[in-house]
């Protein structure tokens, strides 16, 4: 049924995309507009975009969530950033210096920084952001990192000093990562409530222009850029929870770029040559997978034979063919495939029923009354699978659904709004299941999702692992500068993870984003970085403008 309905769904849309096409690839006054021609850079036009949840607020430290990162990254600046090939380059920092024994680094700010409401950026703003990141008060699932320095000192305006207590391997990776605040708009605040987070000032590209809740987030050019201007004037973040939805509001020239589901990728553009015409498609390994947390907290799932079993019921490569349609990799480490960082060794669970029904009865689940659901001390091995608005995820649910029911696990599933779902359940912890995704920093470091410590709400260890090894492992892992040992330690941890299976690793998959070809300077073939490392760079020939209606 539910792929009756998705296949009908998909029908009709085409056919509404079909009659809108041909008025896509013409101006205003009626010409046709050859997309791939060359035009010379220039500033102006609007860019939009379509995102699935509307972020919770836009101070990247306390929402920790991906959607507000997608529009405050265009707001806020950090004081290092990575270049096309993902090496380090100064944002806010004109220079930075470590110490002979790694214990220090010196950063030197750029001159004349200067926050969007035209008050100067001074190292007292880069000093205010590390005490509010490392508050205990503070809900931040990314204090960790920068609670390890001992001392953070302003010796001028222009220069922002911490020290160690000992070497710390991801020490400069972190200072990329996080985002500055301004002191004079934000001492004295409750940094976890404040109106801020709804009306930011910061200093990078781009600032809030104006936010419509649950329609969409518009930003427009900063003209007092730390990084000096963009070329394109603004850009426009809609709050479009449905792919199918993304799809047709992209084909009826309504939005700009979308990220594509694989039907769309692999099938219908590959159908339509009109739409290769106008549309620009890109495919990339991200940082990032797709997996099944199970909350340890919670009986059944304390016991590692259930996870295991539940690991082995269910077919990964069913998931990547059927959901995916072949456009992803298999997972059996929290790393990127391919990377240092994989552990070689390691392969996932195989798709084995049979395994999966016997540690189940190892575990104490018998049948009960005929109807195939298993049962222990009376109580049936029955649970809720809980995700968001995302299709990939949808559809891996009912996948998993089904594998599960043939060794006698009865799955509900419940599919939420986003902010919702973070809100309500995982922030509070009040889920069996949940079916997610984690993206990953270019460090190997996942302190912040592994450590028992970091279990209190708001933090990312909310499925409650605990295992004093790992712990220590991760400790080891960030103090160490040595890339082979480095890794050896990372190859340990992670098949410590595989083997107590507190997840189960789903997939990879391959970005696949669609953007039309009215934006100019996009780097293809893509760089390590990804195609939008040069996005303040993009622009849109006046020629190729969509009629604009004012905001």
């Amino acid at each position: 049924m539910h792929n009756l309905i998705k296949q009908s769904a998909l029908f009709h849309s085409l056919l509404l995309v079909s009659a809108l096409l041909a008025a896509c690839s013409k101006t205003p006054s009626g010409n046709t507009v050859d997309f791939n021609a060359e035009y010379p850079p220039e500033d102006g036009g609007t860019m939009i975009d379509a995102t699935r949840g509307e972020p919770s607020g836009l101070i990247t430290m306390i929402a920790g969530e991906a959607a507000a990162s997608a529009v405050a990254q265009n707001i806020f600046s950090s004081l290092l950033r990575f270049d096309k090939n993902l090496e380090f380059e100064g944002e806010l920092a004109e220079s930075w210096q470590v110490s002979p024994d790694q214990k220090t680094i010196t950063f030197k700010l750029k001159p004349n920084l200067k926050w969007a409401d035209g008050k100067p950026l001074t190292s007292a703003d880069i000093l205010f952001t590390w005490k509010l990141v490392t508050d205990d008060k503070t809900r931040t699932p990314y204090g960790s990192d920068y609670k390890l320095v001992i001392r953070a000192e302003t010796p001028d305006a222009r220069t922002f000093k911490v020290s160690y207590a000992e070497p710390y391997a991801p020490a400069i990776n972190s200072w990329a990562g996080l985002q500055i605040l301004p002191k004079h708009l934000l001492q004295g605040q409750d940094i976890n409530n404040t109106p801020f987070a709804r009306n930011p000032t910061g200093s990078h590209y781009y600032k809030l222009e104006k936010w419509r809740s649950g329609e969409q987030i518009s930003l427009v050019r900063n003209s007092l850029s730390s990084q000096g201007p963009a070329r394109i004037e603004r850009l426009v973040s809609r709050f479009i929870p449905d792919e199918a939805s993304q799809f047709l509001e992209l084909m009826a020239n309504n939005i700009d770029t979308m990220t594509l589901n694989p039907v769309q990728y692999a099938r219908i553009f590959p159908a339509r040559p009109e739409l290769e015409q106008k549309f620009g498609l890109y495919k990339e390994l991200g940082n990032s997978y797709t997996y099944l947390g199970f909350n340890l907290k919670h009986k059944p799932f304390d016991d590692i034979r259930v996870r295991k079993a539940i690991n082995y019921a269910i077919n990964k490569q069913e998931l990547i063919d059927g959901v995916l349609l072949g456009l992803g990799e298999p997972v059996s480490s929290p790393y990127k495939p391919g990377t240092r960082w994989t552990n070689p060794d390691l392969t996932p669970y195989a798709y084995d029923p049979g395994k999966a029904k016997e540690l189940l009865r190892q575990a104490g689940f018998k049948p009960r009354n005929g109807d195939g659901v298993l049962e222990r001390n009376g109580k049936p091995l029955s649970f809720e699978i809980l995700t968001n608005q995302n299709k990939q995820r949808e559809m891996s649910a009912v996948l998993i659904q089904r594998r599960l029911k043939e060794v006698g696990i009865d799955v509900r599933i419940r599919v939420l709004e986003w902010a919702s779902f973070i809100g309500r359940f995982i922030k509070t912890g009040d889920f069996d299941m949940v079916v997610l995704g984690w993206s990953l920093a270019i460090d190997p470091d996942q302190y912040s999702i592994w450590h028992s410590s970091q279990q209190a709400p708001g933090q990312f260890n909310f499925i409650g692992y605990n295992n004093p090894r790992v712990d220590r492992l991760l400790e080891k892992g960030r103090m160490e500068l040595d890339p082979d040992k480095r890794m050896k330690i990372y190859h340990e941890f992670a098949q410590i993870l595989q083997e107590e299976s507190p997840i189960v690793y789903l997939f990879a998959g391959y970005g696949l984003p669609a953007i039309h070809k009215r934006i100019k300077g996009i780097d293809n073939p893509a760089p390590p970085a990804g195609i939008g490392h040069n996005s303040q760079d993009w622009y849109i020939p006046q020629p190729l403008r969509r009629t604009e209606i004012s905001q």
